[in-house]
């Protein structure tokens, strides 16, 4: 089987490829991106999904064909040029000023318009029935270098369409910024081929380099050891065509101001020209020819030069390139690893929190410490609930005496006054007591701290190496949440816990003060009976004379066992703020420093699992890209297009 036979399958073969990896690369575009996409890195992917598609689409028809664009500055004679190799005025030429605005395709008859690719749809079509450009697309586009931006939007639109680009430039423009900037971006995705024209005034100037010679240099400094390099004068081979059609009057003076049939040729003695290359039959060489001129070699390699092999390696070869650009535009889009810095992030966080936790509980605790009789009081009353008779009556009316006069609205200005009587503010409201206590730390200190911690979280993060953009609206979005309404029912809980662990001890705290709170419901009653008893003994018995004070001492022995029992209820059971504190504060910093960790430390493990997740998608499609560069490496025949690639 020859190697052409087996090219042409192998390309065919690389068209459902390449729409597969189209569709995959387009799916991953449209989703949602944890990780920020670049907007030149997404141009550049849906750039490259577009000429996928294109790539594609051409694969598919039955004869490939190659399109090949003239590109250059303004007057280097690009339009000139493809009138030359057309033999016919098709591209409207002039000295003076650029006029290419709508890009000139040549194409074959044979092709049908609706098979070029859209892009050249819309431009100039005009066909030909030269069977050696049979499988060659000729396009002429507007000056690179034009004031009219217009027309640089125009090549830029057409240029993905090109496989091989014709780089034309002229001994003034043949290597300014503009168009070698564009080679330069360009020549990883594209072959190139270069072209000297108006070569008649780059004779004999006597000092330094020649044209050719330094853009031969500056191509070797890219890699091209052996460029295709053609020096032409494409306006003497306008005017030699035409004069051989019969229009010698419309023939157009050249570079040097002369009609082109009135100079001398360079020939040899049989009236070829002394390049040792063969005009065609229909070929009129013109007279004057400067010396080295390669008119007839650049028609030549696109006549046969660029065969049916040719064409197929080269197509094989763009597309190469453009799979090498695909799979180096995905690395740089894949999102970076962050498993081992989420988890040093988190642990650093968990720090940071920690230390907020404990601020913030002292913040929320010196906030209530005003109200500290008030938080006795309420707990005084929460723990009378637990007596019984007596003693249940005389804690009551000590803790009325004890709290006379100070009622908690009074000195709350934040709650509503009310006109009920003293002894209706023991049942306070807890929850507005918390709320309220927290408002006041919220407006004095902590709203302040919630937004200065999200800033601390952040700043660690980017200490730790994790990339803050990812981070930003999470933790921003945590800030946000109304911590005062999280702050009042961690108050409200922990106040009733430590009320709870106060009132329903275990332990021996729970045996001792179980037998506290019996001694308290029945001594006071068989005090009372037992002094009762014993002074109707006396009367009874002793025959003891009664005196009015008698009435006292039961009463008076009562009053001595509750204040006894009181004293030790106080010692046993103390319902006091300094003692509860401490307790108090520990609860609290382990609620506060759970709900920080549980809001915050979890957002760059989950932001470093989403990540991980994109960078999967796009390792996969990395893996796929791979697959099929090694697939067509595998089967690329050998070709001779090295000089249409550098390889630097």
């Amino acid at each position: 089987m020859t190697e052409q036979t087996q090219t042409g399958p192998v390309l065919k073969t690389l068209a459902p490829a390449l729409r597969e990896l189209e569709k995959s690369l387009r799916q991953w575009l449209d989703a949602e991106h944890r990780y920020p996409l670049e907007a030149e890195t997404r141009a550049a992917l849906e750039n490259l999904a577009n000429d996928l598609h294109r790539q594609a689409e051409a694969l598919e028809q039955e004869q490939p064909v190659i399109v090949i664009m003239l590109m250059g500055g303004t007057g280097v004679g690009k339009s000139t040029l493809l009138n030359a190799l057309a033999g016919s005025d098709i591209a409207i030429s002039s000295f003076a000023r650029p006029t290419t605005r709508d890009p000139v395709v040549y194409y074959h008859e044979s092709i049908k318009p609706d098979r070029l690719d859209p892009l050249l749809q819309q431009c100039r079509l005009r066909p030909h029935n030269r069977p050696e450009l049979r499988d060659k697309i000729l396009v002429d586009t507007p000056d690179l270098d034009s004031n009219d931006l217009v027309n640089r939007e125009i090549l830029f639109r057409v240029l993905p369409v090109a496989d091989i680009v014709l780089f034309v430039g002229s001994q003034e423009k043949y290597h300014d910024k503009l168009a070698w900037d564009l080679f330069l971006q360009q020549r990883r995705r594209r072959a190139f081929a270069f072209v000297i024209n108006k070569w008649d005034r780059c004779q004999n100037t006597g000092v330094g380099l020649g044209p050719d010679e330094d853009l031969l240099r500056d191509l070797s400094a890219q890699g091209y050891q052996n460029p295709l390099l053609f020096r032409t004068c494409a306006q003497m081979w306008v005017d030699a065509a035409l004069a051989a059609n019969g229009n010698a009057t419309d023939v157009k003076e050249s570079a040097t101001g002369h009609p082109a049939a009135s100079q001398t040729g360079q020939q040899g003695g049989d009236g070829q020209p002394d390049n040792g290359v063969s005009p065609g039959p229909n070929i009129r060489i013109p007279e004057g020819l400067p010396k080295g001129e390669q008119f007839l070699e650049l028609v030549n390699w696109l006549n046969t030069g660029l065969n049916r092999m040719e064409i197929e390696a080269i197509k094989a070869r763009g597309i190469g390139q453009l799979l090498e650009q695909l799979k180096k535009t995905l690395e740089s889009a894949r999102p970076p690893e962050l498993t081992e810095v989420a988890l040093r992030t988190r642990a650093s966080w968990e720090r940071l929190l920690e230390n907020e936790a404990k601020a913030t509980s002292e913040v929320l605790l010196n906030t209530l410490d005003p109200f500290q009789r008030e938080i006795e009081h309420h707990f005084s009353l929460e723990n009378q609930k637990r007596f019984r008779g007596l003693m249940a009556g005389y804690l009551n009316v000590v803790t009325r005496v004890k709290y006379a006069g100070n009622t908690l609205r009074d000195r709350l200005p934040f709650l509503p006054r009310t006109s009920a009587k003293p002894e209706n503010e023991t049942n306070w409201n807890l929850a507005s007591f918390t709320r309220a206590c927290t408002s006041i730390a919220g407006e004095r200190h902590l709203d302040a701290r919630g937004r200065a911690l999200a800033n601390r979280l952040l700043l660690e993060a980017d200490h730790q190496g994790f990339p803050l953009e990812l981070l930003n609206e999470a933790t921003e979005k945590i800030a946000q949440v109304d911590w005062r309404q999280r702050y009042a029912q961690a108050l409200i809980d922990i106040l009733k816990q430590v009320e709870q662990q106060w009132s329903n001890p275990t332990g021996t705290r729970r045996v001792a003060q179980g037998s506290v709170i019996l001694a308290a419901d029945w001594l006071p009653s068989l005090a009372l009976l037992g002094s009762c008893v014993m002074l109707l003994w006396d009367y009874t018995m002793n025959d003891r004379t009664f005196y009015w004070g008698d009435l006292v001492v039961p009463f008076a022995i009562l009053l001595i066992v509750l204040i006894i029992l009181h004293i030790v209820i106080a010692v046993v059971m103390p319902m006091r703020w300094p003692a509860m504190r401490g307790e108090f504060h520990r609860r609290l910093e382990r609620r506060l420093r759970s709900e920080l960790n549980e809001a915050y430390s979890a957002i760059p493990g989950e932001v470093a699992e989403q990540l991980r997740g994109e960078r999967e998608q796009v390792e996969a499609l990395i893996r796929q890209t791979r697959e099929v560069i090694d697939w067509l490496a595998q089967r690329e025949h050998a070709s001779t297009i090295a000089g249409l690639y550098g390889s630097a």
